[in-house]
């Protein structure tokens, strides 16, 4: 059987490609994949204690079983990194207020359209570039983004969001491709009948966005360029090589 491969940040350049196709048994595991695929790009094989695996756009086990066709994705760290009515809250799959975009955000605009009647507080995350990192002058960032399970995960944060901690409209925006210094590379905005909602679910959200969701960002200086490397995955997500070479989850 055929499956998928798909790359990103430090991987693909690695690699030298985005996507390739590779032939398994039936019934290979992810585990046997990545033994696999290790063996034929030894050259990414140092990430493997720290990368994610999805199959078909989901997070995946190393037991899981592929099939003809799947879409296998690579995914290195991501770069950084209740009281009321839940049944209030509402987030519309193809709501404006969740999406990826390559133009500018407009905060003025998503803070108006968040804003409603039973709404006591705003809660506002501008995440902006800026002009060095660890002291090296930084001249613009790059974003990429495995875009469709990125939109996804974001649309799930903003539902999970709700529920934990009762807020009742969520925006989240996130830019892509290249942003100068001072430019607003995500935008949250969270509105609750109370501050203290409004305050956790925002800082819950970035934390969160910046550990699972699958967006890089390469970082070009004066001197040369870096793939940003985020805060390792969480344990129920994370992928870890064994002794035998076989990746499998962290105990």
């Amino acid at each position: 059987m055929h499956v998928h491969v798909l790359l990103f940040g430090a991987l693909k350049d690695l690699r030298a490609r985005e996507k390739e196709t590779v032939e398994l048994p039936e019934r290979a595991t992810v585990a046997e994949f990545l033994r696999g695929f290790f063996a034929v790009a030894p050259q990414l094989e140092k990430y493997a204690g720290s990368l994610a695996i999805a199959v078909n756009r989901e997070y995946a086990l190393p037991s899981q079983v592929l099939r003809e066709g799947d879409e296998v994705a690579l995914l290195p760290p991501v770069s950084g990194g209740c009281g009321g009515d839940v049944s209030s809250g509402h987030v519309d799959p193809a709501s404006e207020l969740i999406r990826l975009q390559r133009e500018p955000i407009d905060a003025s605009s998503l803070v108006a359209q968040v804003k409603e009647g039973e709404a006591g507080a705003v809660v506002v995350f501008d995440g902006i570039v800026r002009n060095n990192t660890r002291g090296r002058r930084t001249l613009y960032l790059d974003y990429e983004s495995y875009e469709a399970m990125a939109l996804s995960q974001m649309q799930g944060l903003a539902r999970d969001a709700q529920q934990r901690f009762g807020v009742r409209r969520v925006a989240l925006v996130h830019r892509l491709g290249r942003l100068q210094v001072g430019e607003t590379s995500v935008l949250i905005v969270v509105a609750s009948a109370h501050r203290a909602q409004a305050f956790e679910a925002c800082r819950w959200i970035i934390d969160t966005l910046k550990k699972t969701v699958p967006i890089w960002k390469k970082e070009w200086f004066e001197d040369g360029a870096v793939w940003a490397y985020g805060e390792p995955f969480p344990e129920e997500i994370s992928i870890h090589k064994s002794g035998d070479g076989a990746a499998e989850n962290k105990p």
